[in-house]
């Protein structure tokens, strides 16, 4: 007899409430008792007319393992029965009624596994039930690609025709299976060759299979649905995933925290649960890598009333349709916005110039490489082949980051010169920003640019800005990591007419975008900055004022500048705009040599004065290889060329930066670390950034004061992952938590937490307020706690145990004397180098 709950389940409808719930023997009867064969313009449902509605929610629903039908007479597991009902019709089929036979057409569905249930048929073609195994509705024809092989020995041209074949039967349209293969073999190798090589072979396969599906493929693969320019955000919470999950899979609450519990990884709760759903009343329909990235599009831009029901039934279909543990653990990944395959941007351009140097879609005509040549070659030389290419791709993407022009170009022109002029420099669409080198100290930077020629900048404390302006007067402002900031600054573009020279109608220009003191031109710190509002700011509401510090100009009049010298982009940019004082202005800057010691010294000082983080030094011309003597060993040596032009997204020696020094301002602290993030790029197989903490005497807790992610090695962060392992190397989880422990206080959400029991000695530049970290909270302001700026990893305190760690109460002395020697302003707020702003210039 089946609980109330059962019936409960079994009957959602609250107006169906009263009615007996019914099982499968009910709906099966109903079958056999109907000897006439329906109309072919009928229902096609197999209860009765008054439980239509019914009957159509219980076939959808799966049968579980731990799921039971409700039947009173014969206590038989659904399998049993299933059995029993399936011997019952092959009886009844060699029957004849009437004067016709009923006969059932073959089923279409692949042959399932022995140990998988026959198909349950009802007695037409048109009202045909199935209840099928999970398992044997897998993708076969991808699940065994070997796309880990070398790009030189794998030939995509034998694998598809037959994935052609098995795709035919859904439209034609590349599987989302291929993908998850493509996923499954990445994950399982730290071997970044073999990453590349997986992934160049997927995207070839692609591209001679079904190239339309190629560029969702690549949002796919590297978690994203846009450029970061264009704001589409999910906007899924938790609950929507493990809501689909228990719908779906058939798990109540309790079964699901006890998988999440075990495994903490959603997309791995998602695998199991799958693997526990062992049959299901209908056959999925197989998920392709373009519907799947139409359903997260549409996800993104279901807005307004309603729009969380259209994103769980979206999300409910993805789960239901995905075929095996596999594509179901991906896809809860890619809903969490967490892939976690090292597909990397490096790593995807790479996998795009090798790819379509091999391979080219049908009816192109651009010209590919020779597999077996490439064979024949010598490591060297391949390498040369190799690095040709992909520095190609990674140009035109730091001028112009956007797969949606990128991809649909390679697959018209492949890789060559012109597709840096197809995916050039663009208004409106940021490029990736050139990078600084660091310096400890000025002797470093001297001894790097010795006999050169460079500037040195004021390095504010602020937020930089890509400012581009159209000859119709459009303005665009981004930030470092290319996002659109244009509401925040309504001021910016005000402005932007104003400073505009004579005969200047479309520019790209860089700056860095400080809070200032408008009567005074006094500068204020970035966490001044940080409290202006972020979206939908009007000019008459603002109460924090800024000025733009100018200091490179990349495209002037439809014209790129990158390949100028500085020496020569600034000249322009401080001729052809017109300065207003607190508003608009350029970096203070001192043209200097390696024998201008002093002078560079004085310069940096009045900077540090002026509360700028440092200063910026910039190779002013662009010089060859020079013969150079190192003064100590007194030895000649041939120095490499340091380019003066705009590299986008290189982080070279051109541009050094010499900021405070991090031992300057006072001892340093002994602080626990608490949790960790996955890494991002070459970092991704570590933990980076690792959250820190100090300890409150009082109450026992451990109040988190900043991220740290500088100071490691690389056999650091290998013996860390070990040391704090969630199970990806060891296949067993020690040292961690799975839940937030109760005595760590921390609002944040890292991807792991650690089990306290080690003291860092850490180093940093600064103490800040701050609203996010609970360190000494109310013992400096009553709502905000503590933060460091820039911290630095140090070494192991391997003579302290977690009770000898620096103290809440220590950790606002040291901000007391920081404010005695040079008070900050009082309404800042976080200053962790790990997230802000200005930690890369």
């Amino acid at each position: 007899m089946a609980s109330p709950a059962k019936k409960r389940k079994l009957n959602p409808d609250p107006k169906k409430a009263a009615i007996p719930s019914k099982g499968l023997e009910y709906f099966f009867a109903k079958q056999k008792q109907n000897a006439a064969p329906k109309e072919p313009g009928s229902s096609g449902s197999v209860a009765s007319s008054n439980d239509a509605k019914s009957s159509e929610k219980d076939s959808a629903r799966p049968i579980t393992e731990s799921s039971h039908s409700t039947i009173e007479a014969t206590p038989l597991t659904d399998e049993e029965l299933a059995r029993k009902l399936q011997a019952e019709w092959d009886a009844e089929s060699g029957i004849v009624t009437g004067s016709k036979k009923r006969e059932i057409p073959p089923s279409p569905e692949p042959k399932p596994p022995s140990t998988s249930l026959p198909l349950l048929q009802s007695g037409g073609a048109k009202n045909t039930l199935s209840l099928s195994s999970v398992a044997a509705t897998e993708d076969q024809a991808s699940s065994s690609l070997p796309l880990d092989e070398s790009p030189l020995t794998f030939d995509p041209s034998n694998y598809v025709p037959q994935l052609r074949e098995s795709w035919s039967t859904d439209g034609g349209d590349a599987s989302y299976a291929l993908l998850t293969r493509c996923f499954v073999l990445v994950s399982s190798t730290q071997s970044r060759i073999k990453i590349v090589d997986t992934l160049v072979n997927c995207i070839r396969v692609l591209i001679e299979a079904d190239p339309a599906s190629l560029l969702p493929a690549v949002w796919l693969a590297t978690n994203a649905i846009s450029p970061p320019y264009v704001s589409m955000e999910l906007g899924l919470g938790g609950s929507a995933i493990s809501k689909a999950l228990k719908q779906v899979c058939g798990l109540d609450n309790r079964s699901l925290k006890a998988i999440y519990d075990r495994l903490g990884d959603p997309g791995d709760v998602a695998f199991e649960a799958k693997k526990k759903q062992s049959f299901t009343l209908r056959k999925p329909k197989p998920l392709t890598i373009k519907g799947v990235f139409q359903s997260l599009v549409k996800i993104a831009k279901t807005q307004g009333q309603g729009s969380g029901d259209v994103k769980q039934r979206i999300v409910d279909k993805l789960l239901q349709d995905a075929r095996g543990g596999e594509e179901s653990r991906y896809i809860v990944r890619t809903l969490c916005q967490h892939l976690r395959i090292g597909a990397v941007k490096t790593t995807m351009l790479i996998a795009l110039s090798r790819a379509f140097l091999l391979s080219k879609p049908a009816g192109t005509e651009f010209p590919t490489r020779d597999r077996g040549e490439l064979a024949k070659l010598k490591k060297e030389e391949l390498a040369e082949v190799w690095t040709k290419g992909e520095e190609i791709v990674k140009a035109c993407f730091a001028r112009h980051p956007d797969y949606n022009d990128l991809v649909p170009a390679l697959l018209e022109i492949g890789v060559c010169e012109e597709l840096l002029v197809r995916c050039g420099l663009t208004l409106h669409i940021p490029l990736r920003p050139m990078l600084g080198s660091i310096t400890r100290d000025l002797s470093e930077m001297l001894t790097k640019l010795q006999d050169r020629d460079f500037a040195c900048e004021y390095k504010y404390d602020g937020q930089r800005a890509q400012i581009h302006c159209d000859a119709g007067g459009k303005v665009s402002i981004f930030s470092r990591h290319l996002e659109l900031m244009t509401d925040k600054y309504p001021d910016l573009v005000a402005l932007v007419p104003k400073i505009r020279g004579e005969g200047v109608d479309s520019f790209i220009m860089e700056g860095e975008v400080v809070a200032v003191d408008r009567s005074t031109g006094e500068l204020k710190n970035f966490q001044t900055l940080t409290n202006r509002a972020r979206k939908d700011v009007a000019i008459g509401s603002i109460t924090i004022d800024v000025c733009m510090f100018a200091f490179d100009l990349m495209y002037l009049n439809e014209h790129p500048l990158l390949d100028r010298s500085f020496r020569e982009r600034r000249d322009m940019l401080r001729s052809l705009f017109i300065e207003i004082p607190h508003h608009f202005t350029w970096v203070k800057s001192l043209d200097a040599t390696s024998q201008d010691s002093e002078t560079v010294l004085e310069f940096f000082k009045s900077a540090t004065d002026a509360k700028c983080e440092g200063i910026m030094v910039k190779i002013l011309d662009n010089l060859p290889e020079m013969d150079y003597r190192d003064s100590k060993a007194g030895l000649k040596s041939r120095r490499k060329a340091l380019l003066a032009t705009y590299e986008p997204d290189k982080r070279l020696d051109s541009w050094l930066k010499v900021k405070k020094d991090y031992n300057s301002s006072f001892e340093t602290l002994d602080l626990i670390p608490v949790a960790g993030w996955h890494g991002q790029g070459r970092k991704a197989k570590w933990w980076s950034p690792i959250l820190m903490a100090v300890r409150n005497e009082e109450t026992g807790m451990l109040e988190a004061v900043c991220k740290c992610m500088s100071g490691f090695t690389d056999a650091f962060y290998k013996a860390n992952k070990e040391f704090y392992d969630d199970g990806s190397e060891s296949g067993e989880p020690k040292n961690i938590h799975v839940q937030k422990p109760s005595f760590i206080e921390y609002a944040g959400h890292p991807d792991v937490w650690f089990e306290p029991q080690e003291v860092w000695e850490m180093a940093f530049a600064d103490i800040t307020i701050s609203p996010t970290y609970t360190a000494a909270i109310g013992l400096v302001q009553e709502d905000k706690g503590l933060s460091l700026r820039f911290p630095r990893f140090m070494k192991k305190r391997e003579d302290k145990g977690i009770d000898e760690a620096s103290t809440n109460e220590f950790l606002a002395g040291l901000w007391e004397k920081q404010e005695a020697k040079a008070p900050l302003a009082k309404n800042g707020v976080e200053g962790d180098a790990g997230a802000d702003e200005e930690d890369v210039i």
